[in-house]
């Protein structure tokens, strides 16, 4: 007994000499409306005026901890790139975040404020340029519903072009042996039909090296890439839904192989099939990748196929679109 009183005594003593710590548990989530800047949070779809053309961005912003704003941002490029910290003045925002496949050394800076619409505001790029964007509040995108799939529809005749579009006009993109080749780097190839909720088979080739993609609704894009079989999965690597979703296993067979994607998309939520092997199961793509054709995460979007990254073939294009 007296043992265990003098242990008691001695704990307390401890607790009344330790200082207080700085850090506190969290136990309610914090309210948005209670923070600086709480009026930012959540997903942007942005449009970026680039050189009198529209571009497609995006932006994530969220609480980490009790008051700090960090984020993800998508350029028009690249992928998803982490914001550290975003910054307040009064009504207005910034960040900066560091070059990714920019050639400068300088970083972005986005410097925007809210608006009545959404966000606008300017993106000082790497290389010099100020480009005003706009941005709305992204759609959610997880209704329930049942679907009913429809009738599968060729995308791909194996004779020609027809039903497709390319985004240049340097097309390099031919038919032969019922097979669409981009037998070297140029224009990316697009499909006129749009849709939204769907299953696509689709079958590819790439030489040693080479890149390419599907991009789903022309706006996300599970990557095609001559990653090695013995490389651990990223969502830059094989099968991955780029920069956000990882697959759980590297599933590439090699170059100059036929290799198959079987991908459901309703809503946010894919499921990939790379070869056979379920890598991604029904889960969220928060936002647009780069490369997108726009930001309109709300409409139908096309089939995108990437040809501006080496040669790559591709065969047997089936989509099933959900009613």
């Amino acid at each position: 007994m007296y043992i265990r009183k003098s242990i008691v005594i001695a704990l307390i003593g401890w607790a009344a000499m330790a200082p207080q710590s700085s850090v506190h548990a969290q136990v309610t989530p914090t309210k948005t409306n209670s923070i600086a800047g709480g009026e930012l949070v959540g997903r942007w779809d942005l449009t970026v005026l680039e050189n009198g053309k529209e571009r497609a961005s995006w932006l994530e912003i969220e609480i980490s901890g009790v008051k700090t704003l960090v984020g993800r941002f998508v350029a028009s490029g690249g992928s998803a790139r982490p914001v550290a910290k975003v910054l307040l003045n009064g009504n207005k925002f910034s960040f900066a975040i560091p070059p990714q496949w920019e050639s400068s050394e300088k970083d972005m800076v986005l410097e925007g404020e809210p608006t009545a619409e959404g966000i606008k505001g300017v993106i000082h790029s790497s290389m010099g340029k100020d480009l005003s964007f706009t941005g709305v509040r992204a759609p959610m995108l997880t209704e329930k519903k049942k679907i009913h799939w429809g009738k599968p529809i060729r995308l791909f005749n194996g004779k020609d072009l027809t039903g497709w579009t390319t985004d240049r006009e340097n097309n390099q993109w031919i038919v032969q042996n019922g097979e669409l080749i981009s037998p070297h780097s140029g224009a990316n190839i697009i499909t006129k039909e749009k849709f939204r909720d769907f299953k696509l088979h689709i079958e590819f080739k790439y030489k040693k090296n080479s890149n390419s993609g599907v991009y789903l609704r022309g706006r996300y894009e599970t990557q095609i890439l001559d990653s090695d079989p013995t490389e651990h999965p990223g969502s830059h690597l094989f099968g991955g839904i780029y920069g956000f979703l990882v697959p759980s296993e590297m599933a590439a067979i090699g170059p100059d192989q036929w290799q198959s994607y079987d991908i459901t998309l309703v809503g946010r939520m894919v499921t990939v099939v790379a070869n056979g092997k379920t890598i991604i199961c029904n889960q969220e793509i928060p936002g647009i990748t780069g490369g997108a054709l726009d930001s309109k995460e709300g409409e139908p979007g096309p089939i995108y196929l990437q040809g501006d990254h080496g040669p790559v073939s591709f065969r047997n294009i089936v989509i099933t679109p959900g009613e």
